[in-house]
């Protein structure tokens, strides 16, 4: 009888656990591919670049809460994270956080290549290539921390453009577009 007990006590916790890791499974899928839509009935998280020359990031939905950061850079690659009314929550390639009205935001998308290389050496590059495979011909090296403008990404590959130089680079090298997705 005790084993009958213990073997339906076992079982029981597996299977609220096998629920569990499936429910965690479900949810990290939905973040990576954006399933989640926000207020403006737009996927989240999402990327979008800074429209102006100067986004003051606040610490809360509203004028009325205090400036924490200012970006001085137009077309700087931002993750949406959450909204709410016409203030979006984003996030940047160093992780700082903070609302920011949505008129400041560009539907553009941009990308920082390998901002995690920035002070790495003077001889890390991140590869653009004329065709989007490791083999294609080298048409540019980026230094780490370069914006680019992305034109489309297949999964693997984006196709951009930093200053006159266009090509593909590797998605797995770049912040501004989520691994494995795919746009034109």
């Amino acid at each position: 009888m005790r084993r009958f007990i213990r073997t339906i006590c076992l079982t029981s916790v597996l299977a609220i656990m096998a629920a569990t890791l499936g429910t965690v499974m479900e949810d990290s899928t939905a973040y990576a591919q954006g399933t989640t839509k926000g207020a403006s009935g737009l996927p989240l998280p999402r990327f979008v670049s800074l429209k102006s020359r100067r986004v003051n990031i606040r610490i809360g939905p509203s004028v009325d809460y205090a400036v924490s950061w200012m970006y001085t850079k137009e077309g700087l690659p931002m993750e949406i994270i959450q909204e709410y009314e016409n203030w979006r929550r984003v996030r940047d390639a160093d992780g700082t956080e903070g609302w920011v009205n949505q008129a400041l935001l560009s539907g553009d998308r941009t990308a920082i290549a390998a901002p995690w290389m920035r002070g790495k050496g003077k001889d890390v590059f991140v590869n653009m290539r004329r065709d989007p495979q490791n083999s294609g011909q080298i048409v540019a090296k980026l230094e780490p921390g370069v914006i680019i403008h992305i034109k489309e990404c297949t999964g693997d590959w984006c196709r951009a453009q930093a200053g006159s130089a266009e090509g593909w680079v590797s998605q797995a090298e770049i912040w501004g577009a989520y691994p494995g997705e795919a746009f034109k």
